[in-house]
């Protein structure tokens, strides 16, 4: 039934009467699947069955080219409703509804328990309820900059307005003019704990009609109200949010209107009484053969990567009497960059995100040059990480600026699910450490390293000083995959050679998972990183002075750490590391974690922050943790 998107004024009979059909079967998809597995949820999945399946069928969306770049993206929130999601995809011909049904929540098969893009037809990987609406915001603000005119639909439940983050999209979509975006909500009021306007009353409507959207309502089980109601959003010059009224378990009377259906799989007994009342075929025992010693009879398919072009031009150079903070080095090369691909590529295809902090994090030059490319998100860091994530995936190169405490700690879910979706997001994170200074301990970020290390997708890269923050902006900006940039708030000495030039200047280039051996030394070795390792050069030279030759290595990929250096490292006996972070996960842990797989005969100390940070300069902040210059001779002088 795919044509061009809800194309005709409305459904003939036998479009009706088609679709009528598909949804009994559908619903017996769903009842097959989640009792054959033992666990899903039906209820949710039997109330949205009929507006995904007019979706599915009449958006611009095709089984025979699912991945085509001009696809209109459907954005399932509500994932757990997966069961509907896969019968209505496997009904209409995206894949072999039989796979799905036998299939469903086995380990290695692509029909996952919340919807997955490994199934053609899926744009997101959802769950974490709240976050759907942000990524289609991103889906349909991409459209936009590069022109595809690709219109995107976002699936939602009644419940899940209940969080926050969806507030912040909807005001987004309004300021940006996302007239290409609609939203469905399967309102069935019911939800885990009961009747969803008892657990928390809310006027989902007027909420978004408040905040400048277009509010339709239907009955989400009459077929001609559904498709007329997405037809005439696909045409509104405004975002517009369909309200479907719709009722838990529709289709089988035992379910309908009942809570524990939303989380619960029927019983045997359960299941063949519903599978009558449906009248469908009940074949579970063939299913449960085919799951039980069949191989997978689908195993999905790999979601397109799209690969922006881009020129990322020369490298700045700053000289050894310029004191300049990384922040500003980042600006720089942003803008350097956009001038250079913007001669070559138009549409540019870049977009920056911030979270009013423009002068702060050094995004306002870019914001002045290239207005069209840069989104201010307002105080509102959850969508808009959700929302630079999603942008991320459709080729273009995707920039989210912000404060390490916001940037990382109050949108770690976000990037959590950025990665499972396997994003292309460059996240530069500045005011991190002690070093941010007066501002205090709720701003002083010290435990990024250890929450990033959790998300098994993001490389975590720290510059020492502006030369290597240039180098590595343009690196990552040419290189696949989700990046953590950090670095913090003051501006530092040039860092130097022994023959006293720059050592990360016009000779250098940045290698991933490559370490720096800025100062030889046999007697100890002192591993640091960013704005530290000034530090540590100073401590290098006074200890020279006393005849103790130290070795200093500079680590900016604490993702992938490497090896080779930190071997050479442990064969002086002694290695101190050297961080403003927090002391039992960053740099030092990290370190010590190699360390016992690899070397056992090292004497071995972790300098790093002990507790929260005070407020005053970062100069008397280190020394109160014993983190300045002359803490760390002493360290060293401790284990020789």
């Amino acid at each position: 039934m795919c044509a061009e998107r809800f194309n005709a004024e409305k459904l003939d009979q036998g479009s009706l009467k088609k679709l009528s059909e598909l949804a009994r079967w559908a619903r017996g998809d769903i009842l097959k699947m989640t009792t054959l597995a033992g666990s899903g949820h039906p209820g949710g999945s039997m109330s949205s069955i009929d507006f995904y399946l007019v979706l599915y069928s009449f958006a611009n969306i095709h089984p025979q080219s699912p991945s085509d770049p001009n696809r209109d993206r459907i954005v399932i929130s509500h994932g757990h409703t997966s069961p509907g999601v896969y019968a209505a995809l496997g009904r209409v011909g995206f894949f072999p509804i039989e796979a799905a049904i036998a299939t469903f929540r086995k380990a290695g098969s692509p029909f996952e328990g919340h919807v997955e893009k490994g199934v053609p037809g899926v744009e997101w990987n959802t769950g974490n309820l709240g976050q759907g609406l942000s990524a289609g915001c991103g889906f349909a603000l991409g459209s936009k900059i590069l022109k595809k005119g690709f219109h995107v639909f976002v699936t939602m439940g009644c419940g899940e307005q209940q969080k926050g983050q969806i507030s912040e999209a909807r005001r987004f979509a309004i300021k940006f003019g996302l007239d290409n975006l609609t939203v469905v909500i399967d309102y069935n009021l019911r939800q885990i704990s009961g009747v969803t306007p008892e657990i928390m009353p809310q006027n989902i409507s007027k909420n978004f009609e408040s905040d400048g959207w277009r509010v339709l309502e239907i009955n989400g089980h009459q077929f001609q109200e559904i498709y007329s109601a997405f037809r005439e959003a696909t045409l509104s010059r405004y975002p517009t949010v369909i309200m479907a009224h719709t009722t838990m378990g529709k289709g089988v009377s035992f379910m309908e209107g009942k809570g524990e259906f939303h989380g619960r799989a029927l019983t045997l007994e359960e299941y063949k009484k519903a599978i009558q009342e449906l009248g469908v075929e009940d074949d579970l025992d063939r299913y449960r053969q085919i799951r039980m010693n069949d191989p997978l009879p689908f195993s999905g398919r790999k979601y397109p990567i799209e690969i922006p072009s881009i020129q990322t031009g020369h490298p700045r150079i700053y000289e050894k009497d310029q004191k300049v903070d990384n922040r500003s080095a980042f600006g720089n090369a942003l803008v350097d960059m956009a001038k250079a691909t913007a001669q070559e590529n138009s549409p540019l295809p870049i977009a920056v995100f911030d979270c009013d902090l423009a002068s702060s994090v050094k995004t306002a030059g870019f914001a002045k040059q290239f207005p069209n490319h840069f989104f201010q998100g307002g105080i509102q860091e959850h969508n808009t990480a959700t929302i630079a994530g999603a942008v991320s995936t459709l080729g273009l190169l995707t920039f989210f600026a912000d404060f390490g405490v916001f940037g990382v700690d109050e949108t770690y879910n976000q990037h959590r699910l950025n990665d499972i979706n396997e994003t292309n997001l460059k996240l530069i994170c500045t005011h991190n450490g002690l070093d941010v200074g007066e501002d205090g301990k709720t701003h002083q970020c010290i435990d990024y390293v250890g929450v990033m290390q959790n998300l098994f997708g993001y490389k975590i890269i720290i510059p020492a000083d502006p030369n290597q923050t240039d180098h590595v902006i343009r690196y990552i900006s040419k290189t696949h995959g989700n990046f953590l940039v950090a670095m913090g708030r003051s501006a530092i000495p040039i860092i130097l050679n022994e023959e006293g030039n720059p050592l990360f200047g016009a000779s250098y280039e940045f290698r991933y998972g490559h370490a720096d051996r800025v100062r030889d030394g046999k007697d100890a070795a002192i591993i640091t990183t960013g704005g530290m390792l000034y530090r540590a050069v100073q401590a290098c030279q006074k200890l020279r002075e006393n005849g103790v030759e130290v070795q200093v290595i500079h680590i900016s990929c604490l993702s992938d750490l490497d090896g080779e250096a930190m071997l050479q490292a442990a064969k002086t006996g002694v290695i101190i590391t050297y961080e403003d972070h927090h002391i039992q996960t960053g740099l030092g842990s990290l370190v010590a974690n190699f360390l016992a797989g690899h070397s056992s005969r090292i004497r071995f100390r972790k300098l790093g922050v002990t507790q929260y940070g005070s407020s005053g300069k970062p100069d008397d902040l280190y020394l109160m943790q014993g983190l300045d210059v002359e803490s760390l001779i002493q360290a060293v002088m401790d284990e020789l």
